[in-house]
């Protein structure tokens, strides 16, 4: 089936379990309530095309009722994470769209961020090689990235004669580098070289190409035997306190606590601490 800009992907929204779920434009696999996505057009440096946009917001919309994936690793196969957009099967297109057509392109491309925001798992980047345009915006909606000395991270919009506002970026990148370091990567378009990327912030950590692979999933494991409704929790309350004052949020995160508090986790947790034992976390 061949997807028009901003048409949906039906995924049934109601499931429980992803374990099964046959991709269609990338690879996926569930184990141990990690979730992996692999971009899988390693020949092209993975780009995305407007069915690959479309299966992947509906697949994170899928997760936020996925009770058997507790965390998510996002990489691309081969030695590249994510050209962006597809020259052939995206810009060409774009070009002989209509004006409409455009902002149902553009607004699908945002809801793809918003649906990485919004589904409760943490979601870790492992970023090696090439990571531009679109990609670049994968990486940074994720909530972790790891990345390579080698990788290359670039936000070329202005390179094709747009805006760098494209997808939130000009909302998420100041908060993860800092506003004139976003301002200068937004408008030159240039790229990021893997150590600069660690040291303004943008990459949690280096790793060696060949451990890229283990240091996610690694990480993602950690994550997914914790408490994974808190890990929900301080997600949703990362992403809301952006619009709050101090005030607001102090009480916003009260309330989140309270919650928190009622979870059997909470109740796991103080009676391995009583025992001198290390809690089992089940996520309830």
């Amino acid at each position: 089936m061949k997807y028009l800009p901003g048409e949906p992907q039906q995924l049934p929204g109601n499931r429980t379990s992803l374990a099964g779920y046959q991709a269609g434009h990338f690879l996926f696999d569930v184990s141990d309530g990690v979730a992996t996505l692999t971009l899988n057009r390693p020949e092209r440096k993975n780009p995305l095309t407007f069915e690959s946009y479309a299966e992947l917001r509906d697949l994170f919309r899928a997760l936020v009722y996925a009770d058997d994936v507790k965390a998510v690793v996002l990489t691309g196969a081969g030695d590249n994470f994510c050209s962006g957009g597809d020259v052939h099967d995206i810009i060409g297109p774009l070009t002989r769209l209509d004006m409409p057509g455009m902002l149902a392109f553009t607004r699908m491309t945002g809801d793809l961020v918003k649906a990485m925001r919004h589904c409760p798992q943490p979601i870790i980047a492992a970023v090696d090689g090439v990571c531009a345009g679109a990609g670049a915006m994968l990486a940074l909606a994720s909530d972790i990235r790891l990345g390579t000395a080698r990788s290359k991270t670039a936000f070329l919009f202005t390179r094709v004669g747009l805006a760098g506002a494209d997808m939130g970026a000009c909302s998420l990148l100041p908060r993860v580098i800092g506003q004139g370091r976003a301002a200068e990567l937004l408008y030159t378009g240039r790229s990021l070289s893997g150590t600069e990327a660690e040291r303004w912030g943008y990459f949690n950590s280096l790793q060696a190409p060949e451990a890229l692979p283990g240091a996610a999933r690694g990480f993602a494991e950690g994550l997914a035997t914790g408490p994974t409704f808190a890990h929900g929790m301080t997600k949703k309350m990362l992403q809301q306190e952006w619009n709050m004052g101090v005030d607001e949020a102090i009480e916003a995160e009260a309330q989140a606590q309270a919650i928190c508090m009622a979870t059997n986790d909470f109740h796991r947790a103080y009676h391995a601490f009583v025992a001198k034992q290390q809690p089992q976390f089940e996520g309830d």
